[in-house]
């Protein structure tokens, strides 16, 4: 069985789909105590057991070494009778992407930029035979200040990349140098490989000189027969009446998610979901802001509802809440305000009142595939519910089992997002697995 080791590993989307490939993990790591508590389970679950034949380590990657790496797969119990422990056949890895985003500001000093520099360290280490790095669509044209590179013969001190070199540029070359080829970077679409989502993701590949070049996969699915938010999550629609009504059988991708996709390194088979579905609550909202949320359209963003109610009129006879807010803050009777907005004779600032000034909600269109799904999933509104979605939701649309639980706090706020990561954020950071598996098979097919 080939061996992999898996890096920036999160919750574990890269994971399972090395899993679903054929791949054995014998080395994981991530630097989230959160993180942690649901890849453990998630492996144990599997039959992939630490100190046995697995080891996850919480680490920060500029502390972590091949020599360490090295060591805690040596110790495994399954290599306790073995001299010397089987090459690494792939290393996968994601790099945290927040400072190559192009959602929110873009930060050239981001500390974080400066991570997928370790990772190629850590390659040059370890040596694997193949490897693969993912990451946002804007690591492809991020650009840097004064990189400094890995240390060689001819830069004992790094080479100074210019001003403005991009990352596939450096990586590239810094690649090179510790002897591996590489294929141009590939954007991949999500959705192209059987995921209900839209969701781009940069591929990055590269293997040891000498050894044959893998392909990118093959797209199976186009937008002529992609997978739907439909066909992904109908069936977990909260009111009975909607759901009959919606969900009148399971689909092919939603059986599939319960009986499983990920094999069991016990049994061979896939982990199959028993018991109650986890993952199913529901953030909890006013219900003025449920209010707020049926307003909306099926496809509609809210820079299309705000046109909407100035040009056409919008009905709010039947929202109360909605009705007292914008009547208190508009100094108006409630026959005026539901007249008024019926009329769509209104100014901006009734229409901040209704709506405030908020424009990136989306109610998403159900015959399509979800949008890219996020670590804070506040703004997207389920097209059947005037809701937004549970964590288990978004892991469907991610292409996660439903086996795979996701553990810890469901979400957090404020400050702590940039230490913590629950449940929403475990999902939103994820590579699907799908995607994940599409990518290791074709390491595969050059290893067999």
């Amino acid at each position: 069985m080939p061996y992999a080791i898996d890096l920036f590993c999160g919750a574990g989307g890269c994971s399972e789909g090395l899993i679903q490939a054929g791949f054995h993990i014998l080395f994981s790591s991530d630097i989230s105590d959160m993180v942690e508590v649901t890849y453990k389970h998630r492996h144990e679950q599997l039959g992939l057991i630490q100190g046995e034949n697995t080891w996850f380590e919480r680490a920060d990657i500029r502390n972590l070494t091949g020599k360490e790496i090295k060591k805690h797969i040596k110790s495994l119990k399954m290599f306790e009778n073995q001299k010397t422990i089987p090459k690494i056949d792939l290393m996968i890895g994601g790099p945290s992407c927040q400072g190559f985003s192009r959602a929110g500001r873009r930060d050239k000093k981001d500390p974080r930029n400066l991570l997928f520099g370790e990772y190629v360290r850590v390659i040059k280490e370890v040596k694997p035979k193949y490897i693969v790095l993912e990451n946002v669509e804007g690591f492809m044209d991020m650009q840097f200040l004064d990189y400094k590179g890995l240390p060689t013969k001819e830069h004992p001190n790094g080479e100074i990349y210019p001003d403005g070199t991009t990352t596939p540029v450096i990586l590239r070359k810094e690649l090179k140098k510790i002897g591996y080829e590489t294929l141009e970077p590939r954007i991949l679409n999500a959705a192209d490989y059987g995921v209900p989502q839209k969701r781009n993701r940069v591929i990055f590949i590269g293997y040891k000189k000498g050894l044959k070049a893998p392909k990118y996969p093959i797209p199976t699915y186009d937008s002529n027969n992609y997978l739907t938010l439909k066909d992904a999550i109908s069936d977990l629609i909260v009111d009975d009446n909607i759901r009959k009504t919606i969900n009148t059988g399971l689909s092919d991708y939603q059986i599939a998610s319960r009986l499983g996709r990920t094999p069991s390194l016990i049994t061979g088979k896939p982990i199959e979901l028993e018991g109650k579905l986890q993952n199913l609550e529901l953030p909890s909202s006013t219900e003025l802001v449920l209010e707020r949320f049926s307003l909306f359209n099926e496809g509609e963003s809210g820079t299309m509802l705000r046109k909407r109610v100035i040009n056409e009129g919008i009905d709010i006879s039947q929202k109360p809440n909605l009705i007292a807010l914008c009547s208190r803050e508009l100094l108006k009777e409630p026959d005026e305000v539901i007249k008024m907005f019926k009329q769509g004779e209104v100014s901006d600032t009734a229409v901040d009142v209704l709506l405030t000034k908020k424009n990136i909600r989306q109610r998403w269109k159900a015959d399509e595939p979800s949008a890219t799904v996020v670590t804070i999933p506040d703004d997207y509104i389920n097209p059947w519910e005037a809701r937004t979605f549970s964590v288990r939701e978004m892991a469907r649309c991610q292409s996660f089992d439903d086996s795979f639980v996701f553990l810890g706090k469901r979400t957090t706020g404020g400050l702590k997002r940039r230490i913590e990561v629950p449940q929403c954020t475990q999902v939103g950071n994820a590579v699907p697995p799908l995607l994940a598996k599409a990518v290791c098979d074709e390491i595969m097919k050059v290893l067999e």
